[in-house]
C-alpha cells in the first residue's frame, strides 16, 4: 500500500514538473513574440556603436510586435503582417533590425523569417533623401543623420578609391548615375502618397510596386504598364524606410538595395545585453548592458 502511494506520489510530482515545463516554454515562446527579441551583430557594418560579437536587445512593445503566419514567411511566401500598436513611432536615427528584403537576391522584395540585418534608420516615410559628398540629407531636416565620421570619409575618398561593387549604388542606372557619394533626391514613399510614373519612377520603385501588388510592373516604350494596364502615377499601400550602417565604407544598406518595407522592421535595439570578443571568447564587460545610441 505504502508502495503504491509513492509511486502516484512521484508521478503527480513528474506531472507538475512537465506541466510547469510546458508553461514555462509556452511564456517564454509568448515573449519572444510580444516583449523581447535578442539578435547576435554578425559584422563591423555597424561600428564603432556596435561591434561583432555584441548581442543586442529589442524591446517589442517600444513600437509594437508583429503577428503573421510563420509558416508561410518559412517557406518563402507572401503574407500579411500585422503590427500591434506600439508606444511611438520609429524615429531618424534609431537602430532598427529587420527581416532582411532579399534573401535570395536584390530584384524582388520577399519575407524570410530566419535572415535579420541590424542598420541605422536615416529616412522615414514621406521624406525626400539625398547624398551630397558622402553626407546624408533630408529635406527640411537640419539634425545630423548617421555617423558622420563615416560619411565624410567617405566624401574625401574619390571614385577610383573604391571597388566598383562599392561605389555604384541603388538603381543602377546609367542615366541616373547614382553613387554613395552623390545620390537622389529619393522620395522615401508613405502609404496613401502618389508617385509619377515614369521611366524614373519605374527603375526607382518596380520593387515595392511589384511586392504590393503581387503583378509585374513593366516599361515598354515610354509607358508604365502594371500587368496589361497602363498607368500613369501609382498611390502607395505601405510605408518604407531608408537605413544605412554605420560604418558606410562596408555596409549593404540602402544605398545598395533601396527602401525597407515598414513590415519587416522587428523593433528598435535598445541595449547590447551580451558582448563576446571574437578572437578571445572573452565577456567584454564594458559593453554589458549598454544603451545603443
Amino acid at each position: 500500500m505504502q508502495g503504491r502511494y509513492d509511486v502516484k506520489k512521484w508521478f503527480d510530482v513528474l506531472l507538475n514538473l512537465v506541466f510547469g515545463g510546458i508553461c514555462l516554454f509556452l511564456l517564454w515562446i509568448l515573449a519572444q513574440v510580444f516583449v523581447f527579441a535578442s539578435f547576435r551583430i554578425p559584422s563591423d557594418s555597424m561600428s564603432p556603436e556596435l561591434k561583432e560579437g555584441d548581442f543586442v536587445l529589442v524591446w517589442k512593445p517600444l513600437v509594437g510586435a508583429r503577428l503573421f503566419n510563420l509558416h508561410k514567411s518559412l517557406n518563402l511566401e507572401q503574407t500579411e503582417i500585422y503590427r500591434i500598436p506600439g508606444f511611438r513611432k520609429i524615429r531618424r536615427n534609431d537602430v532598427v533590425v529587420f527581416n532582411f528584403p532579399h534573401p535570395n537576391d536584390w530584384s524582388h522584395i520577399e519575407m524570410h523569417i530566419l535572415k535579420y540585418y541590424i542598420k541605422r534608420c536615416i529616412g522615414l516615410p514621406g521624406d525626400t533623401l539625398s547624398i551630397h559628398g558622402g553626407i546624408f540629407h533630408i529635406a527640411g531636416v537640419a539634425s545630423p543623420l548617421g555617423n558622420l565620421a563615416s560619411q565624410k570619409r567617405i566624401g574625401q575618398m574619390k571614385a577610383e578609391d573604391f571597388p566598383q561593387e562599392v561605389f555604384q549604388s541603388f538603381p543602377y542606372d546609367s542615366l541616373l548615375n547614382w553613387n554613395i557619394k552623390n545620390f537622389g533626391p529619393l522620395y522615401i514613399p508613405k502609404a496613401g502618397s502618389e508617385v509619377k510614373m515614369d521611366r524614373t519612377g519605374w527603375v526607382l520603385y518596380h520593387k515595392q510596386i511589384e511586392w504590393e501588388q503581387g503583378k509585374d510592373l513593366i516599361f515598354r516604350g515610354s509607358s508604365v504598364l502594371l500587368n496589361d494596364s497602363v498607368i500613369t502615377t501609382y498611390r502607395f499601400r505601405k510605408n518604407y524606410y531608408f537605413v544605412a550602417g554605420d560604418r558606410g565604407e562596408n555596409s549593404q544598406d540602402s544605398r545598395y538595395w533601396g527602401l525597407l518595407p515598414e513590415e519587416y522592421i522587428v523593433g528598435v535595439a535598445s541595449r547590447i545585453w551580451k558582448s563576446v570578443d571574437q578572437y578571445t571568447d572573452k565577456v567584454r564587460w564594458d559593453r554589458v548592458w549598454k544603451a545603443i545610441e
